[in-house]
């Protein structure tokens, strides 16, 4: 009798094991990936210094996009130019960082939908009135982020010198101490700056490109791709992108 109720009791007990077992072994929806930024665009993404924490608009998006596509983030901040070098390599999974989608980067990274309308403007300081639009800009010193599009337009216009920084807001800090004679960037982001320094800089001219932003993913990913696309298309729907746009006080 001792025999067979301690048979019965292994039993029962491997019975509970293989039942617990399994209950472990449930399979997690959630998956961590290492997500690019240049933490230098404000609003869109930059080091909070009370914190020390990545924050901004493209920040907001993504962790919106994450938890509706059932991604684990984990945000490294890396400078621009090493940031489209490491999305070529496949060094991290995807980036989001203001990147404007352009046909010469979609050959070496894949882009979700675009997410936000920007084009670039001329900013320089409230007492010029000599520069009127970037048509003013030959012979002139700008400022730019290195490697952006708006180094890339600068480039284009006869005369003009660029003279490319790694951070968009130590080129408006040189503007307001003289040292360029205008910056050239992102239209949200240069309202962010004149905003914050309304009797020092004003825009001038008119937004002369049409851009959209766009997350970038590694090639070769694109099952990733799409849980981004299918979490964009979700936050879009829910009207997530206009509260955040509120938030961080974007005009688009």
């Amino acid at each position: 009798m001792k025999k067979v109720l301690s048979l019965l009791l292994v039993l029962i007990i491997a019975g509970s094991l293989t039942l617990t077992s399994c209950n472990n072994n449930t399979p997690t929806t959630t998956t961590t990936i290492r997500v690019a930024t240049d933490a230098t665009w404000k609003p869109f993404e930059f080091v909070n210094e009370q914190t020390k924490v990545i924050e901004g608009f493209d920040i907001d998006l993504f962790n919106a996009i994450a938890d509706k596509a059932g991604l684990k983030v984990e945000y490294v901040n890396v400078s621009w130019d090493p940031l489209l070098a490491g999305m070529a390599q496949g060094t991290y999974d995807c980036a989001i960082s203001s990147i404007t989608i352009t046909t010469e980067r979609a050959k070496a990274m894949l882009f979700s939908d675009s997410y936000f309308a920007a084009g670039q403007i001329v900013v320089v300081l409230k007492t010029n009135t000599t520069i009127k639009s970037k048509s003013d800009l030959t012979g002139k010193t700008v400022g730019v982020q290195l490697g952006t599009t708006g180094n890339f337009e600068v480039d284009k216009i006869v005369g003009a010198t660029a003279k490319p920084y790694d951070d968009i807001g130590l080129a408006f800090q040189d503007l307001m101490n003289g040292q360029v004679d205008a910056v050239v960037c992102d239209n949200p982001v240069a309202l962010y700056y004149v905003g914050a320094n309304a009797t020092k800089l004003k825009t001038t001219g008119t937004v002369f490109t049409d851009e959209q932003y766009g997350i970038a993913v590694a090639k070769g990913k694109e099952d990733l791709l799409k849980k981004i696309n299918d979490g964009l298309k979700k936050v879009k729907a829910a009207g997530t992108i206009d509260t955040f746009s509120t938030k961080w006080a974007l005009l688009k």
